[in-house]
């Protein structure tokens, strides 16, 4: 597939340094259409069964971002990269925790417009060999005539593959969402129900955070290295971040239309009240 040859419909792939049971509960809490598959040695893959970006007026990139960065909060320590593509570009977005979002694009006959740092603080932000992944990931940057966008999503994946990522045989970025999904789904993809996009999907996160965000997070933190962030003054200091970044993230997203920064926004307020109250809850 070659991402000069004609228009191609956008897509994306979100690549979770997790195990599957470790991404369920935050994926749920997205409320969109998405699938769920292993992808090596503590990787899996979410593939998205329906295309907001094609309906809601945001660009793709926009889209996954905000999808990414709400992934990646309530699993602190579990990296998520987002792969995207559409008529124009391609790039990657990788969201850590509370961290600022990496991300780099190429445009569709490959040509680099992000920056090297960002690439350097991509492959550090991933525990990437320092040496053999960056000189792998260095070509990416560089113009290279027999490159397209497509090429370039292929080579990061075969740099992630070095650190375990393996997708699913015939799951590869530049794909149709229709062509993903159908593969997925042949794969033995598991299909995570939720409804709802968008603006709206903020809203309903909003009035129904409770028992769903509650479960949701004991899940991804019970009996891990995490725990001691449920309670004490570790738990208090990390609900009280996830409010002063959810907050004004949240109304942000309402106001630009933003579905995903909106729900990304939602997921931070609602996992920063849920930790302040169970701390308040097991002291008393």
């Amino acid at each position: 597939m070659n991402a000069t040859s004609g228009p191609h419909p956008a897509g994306a792939l979100l690549l979770c340094r997790a195990d599957p049971p470790a991404v369920r509960p935050p994926a749920q809490l997205l409320r969109e259409r998405l699938l769920l598959a292993p992808a090596g040695d503590d990787w899996s893959v979410l593939v998205p069964e329906g295309t907001p970006w094609l309906h809601g007026g945001e660009p793709v990139e926009q889209v996954v971002t905000g999808w990414a960065t709400a992934l990646a909060v309530p699993a602190a320590g579990r990296p998520v990269v987002a792969l995207w593509w559409d008529r124009d570009r391609a790039g990657l977005t990788l969201a850590a925790g509370f961290r600022r979002t990496v991300g780099y694009t190429w445009l569709a006959d490959g040509t680099p417009v992000g920056e090297d740092e960002a690439m350097r603080t991509f492959a550090a932000r991933l525990a990437l060999d320092p040496v053999l992944d960056v000189q792998a990931l260095e070509p990416l940057t560089r113009p290279d005539p027999d490159a397209d966008a497509h090429s370039r999503l292929l080579g990061v994946v075969a740099v992630l593959g070095r650190a375990g990522l393996a997708l699913p045989t015939g799951l590869a970025p530049g794909e149709s969402a229709e062509r993903l999904r159908s593969v997925a789904l042949a794969e033995g993809a598991e299909q995570l129900e939720g409804s709802g996009s968008g603006v709206s999907a903020a809203g309903t996160q909003l009035k129904a955070w409770g028992l769903d965000a509650v479960r949701a997070e004991l899940d991804v933190v019970e009996g891990s290295p995490l725990g001691p962030y449920l309670r004490g003054p570790r738990a208090r200091l990390l609900g009280g971040a996830q409010l002063v970044a959810g907050v004004p993230l949240l109304l942000w997203g309402l106001g630009r239309r933003s579905g995903g920064w909106a729900t990304a926004g939602a997921l931070l307020v609602a996992h920063g009240a849920l930790g302040l109250v169970y701390d308040r809850l097991r002291e008393d």
